[in-house]
Parts: structure tokens; sequence; C-alpha cells
């Protein structure tokens, strides 16, 4: 067995068996099952379903508090919790460049295990695929995600009413700093780490905590809650009032954000969520959300509003109001 990731590996012969069945199905072992056919047969315990598919890449490969395994399995994971769905299988594809240290991609397989295994969900199916190097960067992930619709009620952007209230559940752009601070040796690294994590089980107890009180949930990655919060305010068309000190955000954050040049408003996160929920019901969704320890920091941040359809503005320490506006294009380069 070789130490690297060699051609021969994703060239479909006695090589690419042992990478497959020696490596990433023992490692895998009971998350996964696949019956190493070209398509998983699946019994759905539902008739409605949610499907999402994502692409990951990140720089580097392992951080604090998490590796691209851990980001690829949370990362589907929670963008079919967010709709309302319970996850329950998963794909895996794989893109390796020849050269990839195998014992990393057993450390990245490992955490694709444990992270799946906490998060209840299988791995069905999967590809790899080998390319010489310099065609790609190290290693590249895709994770396709099913879940079933067991509630009733829907989650909808289109969903607000006035006097619903914006709540975020974690701390605001912890996941950007940390990465940039690797990448460029800030320092920060030690004391900011990324916030990734699976939600499902957080989403699901907020459910039944609140029902048809939660109108819509969406997770805060790329784009950060600048973006969230004007789709939300566009697909509806109201207007959101937020509060910047209510935003919760880590003094280390904050300092660094400064130091970059870049507003937090636009961080990603990976184990973020920005939940839109009935006055009534808030008091419930916080209970639900602060008995978990990664949403511990949950705050509302703010409130929709009367003011022009689409609008997001944002009041400051001083009392002046300002457009958040929708973020054009990325202030960061792409870090997941």
């Amino acid at each position: 067995m070789t130490k690297t990731v060699v051609l021969d590996h994703g060239a479909g012969g006695g090589m690419s068996q042992e990478l497959i069945s020696g490596t990433i199905a023992s490692i895998l072992g009971d998350i996964y099952i696949g019956e190493m056919e070209d398509s998983a047969l699946l019994e759905l315990p539902g008739r409605r379903i949610a499907m999402t598919t994502d692409s990951f890449v990140v720089d580097p490969v392992f951080f604090g508090n998490g590796d691209i395994g851990k980001i690829a399995v949370a990362g589907t994971v929670n963008d079919l919790a967010v709709s309302g769905a319970r996850p329950l299988y998963l794909t895996l594809a794989v893109v390796l460049e020849e050269g990839f240290a195998l014992a990393d991609f057993r450390r990245i397989l490992h955490s694709i295990r444990d992270t799946a295994a906490a998060a209840g969900v299988r791995i069905v199916a999967g590809d790899t695929k080998v390319v010489r190097r310099g065609e790609a960067d190290g290693i590249f992930l895709n994770t396709t995600g099913i879940g079933v619709l067991e509630r009733a009620a829907g989650l909808s952007s289109r969903a607000l009413r006035a006097g619903d209230q914006v709540i975020v559940t974690g701390y605001l752009g912890d996941h950007s700093i940390h990465i940039l601070s690797l990448r460029e040796g800030l320092g920060f690294e030690q004391r900011v780490f990324s916030d990734c994590a699976v939600l499902n089980h957080v989403i699901a107890d907020v459910l039944d905590a609140c029902g048809d009180g939660v109108r819509c949930i969406r997770d805060v990655t790329r784009g950060g809650l600048g973006t969230v919060v004007n789709e939300f305010a566009q697909a509806s068309g109201v207007a959101i009032g937020l509060t910047q000190q209510a935003l919760p955000v880590r003094p280390e954050t904050a300092m660094a954000a400064d130091m970059l040049g870049v507003d937090v408003m636009y961080l990603a996160n990976e184990g973020n969520l920005c939940l839109v929920v009935a006055p009534e019901r808030t008091d419930d969704a916080l209970k639900a959300l602060r008995a978990h320890g990664e949403c511990a920091a949950a705050a509302v941040v703010g409130s929709v509003v009367d003011g022009p359809p689409g609008v997001v503005r944002m009041t400051g320490a001083d009392g002046r109001e300002a457009t958040v506006e929708l973020l054009y294009g990325a202030q960061l380069p792409r870090l997941c």
C-alpha cells in the first residue's frame, strides 16, 4: 500500500478496489450501506422528500474544530434540516489529487464517519476519482443528501409577517476569521475557532417546541447574515430591522474583521442558523436553542417592521440607521 494517492487508484482496477474497499468502506463502517452497485435502492419512510447537493473545497483542509469532511457532512445535513426535513441518506463523491497523503485521507474519512453518526445519517453511495498533480487542490468532496418531510407545517422564506422576530443561533463570522487567520498567520486562530457543526437535532427541537410558529430557517454560510436577511425580506416583500448591538460577535472576531477591512455581516459561518419566529413563540425558540451548547449565544437580533418591502435596515450603537445591502460579489476569497 502506498503512502500517497497515485493515478492508478482511480483506474478502476485492483488499486481502486483497495482504496474503496480497504480504506473508504472499512473506515466508514456501519454508517456506509452502499452495496458497490451503480445505484442505491432505498426505502423512505414517507412520501415527501427533500434533496440537496453541494461541493466542498477548503484551504487548509484541517482546521480548529473541523476539516473538509466535517464541513461536507454538516453542510448537507443542515441544508436538509432547515427545510424541515429529517436527514436520512448521503452520497459521497471524492476527487483526489495525485500525491495527496493517504494518512490525511483516512483522517478525513474518520471525520466523515463521526459527523454522519452524530447526525444520524447513512452514506448509501459514492464515487472516487483521482486526477494528476496540479489538476486539483488536494481533495474535493461532493455530497448529496436526502431527507423526509414528516411535519405538516412548511417552512418558507415567503411566510414572514409583521412583528416576527429574527434570531441568530451563534457567534457571527468565527469560521471565516479562523480560516483566514490560519492562512495569513494573523494569530487569531487560537482564540477564534470554526463553528462547524451538524444542527439537525437543534432544528428538530426548535420545531417541536414552536411548531408552525417558526416561519423559516436558513443556515448562515457563504454571504453571511447580511445576505440571508436580504433574501428573506425580498422573498416575503417585507422590511426587516436589525439592531447592531444585539448581534452576537466575539471581540476577537470583530477585531480581526476590522484589521482585514471586512464586515462581519457578510462573513461565512458553518454552524449558525437564522430563524424567523412568530413573536409569541420567541421565548420557546430561544429556550430550545440554548439547551444545545453550540447555540448558547442564540439571540434576537431584529424583527419584521414597517418599511419599504425588501429592505433591511440596521440601527447602530449611535442610534443611526443604515441599509444592509445585498452583497453583490464576494468580499473574501472562497473559504469552503
